[in-house]
């Protein structure tokens, strides 16, 4: 008797390890496969002509993030350029270039664990749009940048990242967006069904992650954020996108019906499609111009 009891107790015991086992390696796997790739700049906007100086921006939390500082000839607005998931500053210079020559001073950005910037536990959209907040800071001390006048440009993450951090404050003067997905949600689903795991799993990551990073998927969708933006948005969407269709776009726009929000499709652009965003240059400069943010 006393020998199956103990038996018993070794089973349970074989089972609870290995079920322990399992929920690490899972947690494991999510952390490592959630984990943005770091790309260090090669590159610097002396490539492109344009001068500037390497800048350190401090944190409230105690991390430091590069950033190129591309400063105007005289007091001009400024816009900060913020990269996409496992991107970096140097990826986002083709889009300084019209910045830049239409007088505004440019600020582009490395996120936490990304390019040039101090490493974190982890990445998400909130800690992206709180790097977004501290160059804001720090753009505002700048002696070239004309009082109250600010932009934000963010890629893919950064999009929603800038969405989500200008809705939580009324001095920023307008946003582009560009390649951003309508919800996280979705995006999230999208990419775990290649995985072929039980709806059971997949939910459970989904909650695994939301309390990871501290914000409902609600709080931070674009599709809710870029309705609460008080400036005028501009979404900026390539009509390949493979990865975040153009129908996300579609959604946010018209989720916001009556607000200050358009949207420019780029013909042929896929997601990382930079270069093709950059051939329209001269319509994001226009988006400023008509809301008198340049000449």
């Amino acid at each position: 008797m006393q020998t199956s009891v103990y038996r018993d107790m070794q089973l349970i015991l074989i089972v609870f390890m290995t079920v322990a086992a399992l929920v690490l390696l899972a947690l494991l796997a999510i952390h490592i496969g959630f984990h943005p790739p770091r790309r260090v700049e090669t590159g610097s906007p002396a490539d492109f002509g344009m001068a500037y100086r390497e800048t350190t921006i401090n944190t409230s939390g105690g991390k430091r993030l590069f950033a190129w500082w591309l400063p105007a000839a005289a007091p001009s607005p400024a816009i900060i350029l913020l990269h996409g998931w496992g991107a970096n500053a140097e990826l986002m210079l083709p889009l300084a270039v019209p910045f830049h020559r239409a007088g505004l001073n440019v600020l582009l950005l490395d996120a936490r664990n990304h390019g040039r910037s101090d490493a974190a536990l982890f990445s998400s959209l909130p800690r992206f749009a709180q790097d977004a907040g501290e160059a804001i800071n720090w753009v505002r001390t700048q002696a070239s940048v004309a009082c109250g006048s600010i932009v934000l440009l963010g890629h893919s993450v950064g999009g929603g990242a800038v969405l989500f951090e200008a809705s939580r404050r009324n001095d920023i003067s307008a946003v582009v967006s560009i390649a951003a997905f309508a919800h996280p949600e979705w995006t999230m689903r999208r990419y775990l069904t290649r995985f072929r795991m039980p709806e059971l799993f997949v939910c459970w990551i989904l909650r695994y992650i939301e309390w990871i990073i501290g914000h409902r998927y609600e709080e931070i969708a674009p599709l809710h954020t870029a309705c609460r933006v008080t400036c005028p948005v501009l979404l900026v969407h390539g009509t390949a996108d493979k990865t975040v269709p153009l129908t996300d776009a579609l959604i946010i726009l018209n989720s916001c019906r009556g607000r200050p929000v358009e949207l420019l499709a780029i013909e042929n652009a896929d997601h990382d499609s930079v270069d093709k965003v950059e051939e329209h240059g001269d319509q994001l400069v226009d988006f400023l111009a008509r809301t008198g943010i340049v000449d």
